[in-house]
């Protein structure tokens, strides 16, 4: 044919040919409409404008009303809102009381250890002071229950929103028993277990947790991934909390030689103002997680890397162009044999169980009032362990480092833990690395200049140095993870090598004897 067509596009999205009799072709512009070309208007078929066209309708009731700079920013915000609440799988109907109720008594099969409850407090009022070790072991044995009672509720609540404030839901009331014992200890001017029980909470999630998690899910998978970006933020944000510690120790031990009320003047102010700036700091990673770069953190994100089971040398995804594409729009046998013999080797191991429902066990008042009822059990039953360590301490065969820096964490730590592995084995390494790490940051982050700028209010002087070999186990554990962390992939030796260091560090806390960094500062406290 001798005419040539001229495409142009107009406002409504359509496509209008403008057939010429010209040999040359010529794109139509706006002031080619004005021309006496005739125009043949057909609906529009490509994909380009089938997008316009469904960014027109989608867009129109906002135009309306707002400017495109409003309009950009406002879609911002309702997109990071949808990234947060919107669950990952279809959440089922709600149980009733009774079936939640039920599902409670048979969470688990530590709810046998809620029979100590009443026992610690029993023996509490009883023999209090008399025999503080026996007070101690059933008070422990009673808050493990709990702790997992309270994780349990959490995933109730976790399965209802985003996975990243899934993620900070499961950090934040992961740490309610370790903010329980830090006021309560607080109160009672146990000013030494307060600074070995936050520093041993950062060990446990970095060391314990970690290391666990990566050796569970060594033991199913060759290789683990995890997101890049993310690791490399928490990363920093655990190397800043590390140096938070040492910067206001070492200007402790810089001015020891002054007077003692210089010194105590010049720590407790640091501290104070150092403490400020950590809170500041974890509000400004809250903003950054859950709006501004929300999408970091995504279930998409393709920054993460992607397990490897056992015996797959490569990837679908890791193989030369030519031979992912070689076989488009045939049926091999050999291809279709593969596929069907071996599906959970596809790359994307986890969306083999996506297409189903995350069906809730708890209704969401039984949820909370469940959170309500194990917060005010844990807080009466760490105050009964709390009076029975100057006792049990007091023959000399355990000491308050070793409790503060081992024991507590581990009642505090063991059910979420237990969670934490159990999803790296699923193949959720990115959410076990969120709540473990992000457990870590918040302690290191919030709980300890909380727990600080609240002594402060109380009257407890109350500093952020801590013992210095405690600050020195903190940044040898935070270099350590660092280094597991840094090609973004974990096997079960790593995880071995987090473990080991973590029982190298049980062991030297046994013989260690103590020191107090602040000298006479937690003899003061009334």
């Amino acid at each position: 044919m001798e005419n040539l067509s001229n495409i142009a596009q107009s406002p409504n999205g359509s496509e209008h040919i403008a057939v010429s009799d010209n040999t040359h072709t010529n794109i139509s512009s706006e002031s080619d409409a004005e021309t006496n070309i005739p125009l043949i208007t057909i609906p529009p078929t490509t994909k380009r404008s089938a997008t316009l066209r469904n960014r027109k309708a989608t867009g129109d009731a906002v135009n309306r009303t707002t400017s495109p700079r409003q309009t950009g920013r406002s879609f911002s915000l309702a997109r990071a809102a949808i990234m947060i609440l919107q669950p990952e799988k279809e959440v089922g109907p709600s149980p009733g009381i009774w079936q939640s109720l039920r599902s409670i008594l048979l969470a688990s099969w530590l709810n046998l250890l809620l029979l100590f409850i009443p026992v610690s407090w029993a023996l509490h009022f009883a023999f209090a002071g008399e025999k503080d070790t026996v007070i101690f072991v059933c008070s422990f044995l009673a808050i493990i229950p709990l702790a997992k009672l309270l994780a349990f509720a959490t995933d109730e609540l976790s399965l209802r929103v985003g996975k990243t404030l899934a993620g900070l839901l499961n950090a934040s009331l992961g740490n309610t028993v370790e903010l329980i014992v830090a006021i309560i200890s607080l109160q009672k001017c146990e000013l030494q277990i307060i600074q070995s029980s936050l520093v041993g909470s950062i060990l446990n999630n970095l060391l314990l947790v970690v290391g666990m998690s990566f050796f569970a899910g060594g033991i199913k998978f060759q290789e683990q991934g995890f997101a890049q970006l993310a690791t490399q933020l928490n990363s920093s944000l655990l190397a800043i909390s590390v140096i938070a510690v040492l910067l206001p120790a070492a200007l402790h031990f810089s001015v020891v030689n002054g007077t003692e009320n210089d010194g105590t003047f010049d720590i407790l102010s640091v501290s104070y103002g150092t403490s400020i700036i950590l809170l500041f700091l974890y509000f400004s990673s809250l903003v950054f997680q859950l709006f501004s770069h929300a999408s970091l953190y995504a279930d998409e994100n393709e920054d993460t890397s992607k397990s490897t089971r056992y015996g797959v040398k490569k990837h679908k995804a890791e193989l030369p162009i030519e031979l992912q594409t070689s076989n488009i729009g045939t049926v091999s046998s050999a291809t279709s044999t593969a596929v069907a013999h071996c599906p959970e080797d596809n790359y994307d191991v986890k969306n083999s169980s996506e297409e189903g429902k995350n069906q809730p066990r708890l209704s969401v008042r039984v949820t909370v009032g469940l959170l309500t009822v194990v917060t005010v059990l844990v807080g009466v039953t760490v105050e009964w362990l709390v009076d029975s360590i100057d006792g049990m301490t007091r023959n000399g065969h355990i000491s308050k480092e070793f409790i503060g820096v081992i024991i507590l964490p581990i009642v505090c730590r063991t059910p979420d833990g237990v969670t934490i592995v159990t999803t790296s084995v699923k193949d959720e390494l990115d959410l076990s690395m969120s709540i473990a790490v992000g457990s870590s940051i918040q302690i290191a982050l919030s709980v300890t200049p909380f727990i600080v700028l609240l002594g402060w209010i109380m009257g407890k002087p109350l500093t952020l140095p801590f013992d210095p070999y405690e600050s020195v186990s903190m940044f040898l554990a935070v270099l350590t993870v660092n280094y597991v962390v840094l090609d973004r992939k974990a096997n079960w030796l790593e995880g071995m090598i987090l473990m080991c260091l973590y029982a190298i560090l049980c062991v030297t806390f046994w013989f260690y004897p103590g020191n107090n960094p602040s000298g006479g500062l937690l003899m003061t406290c009334t």
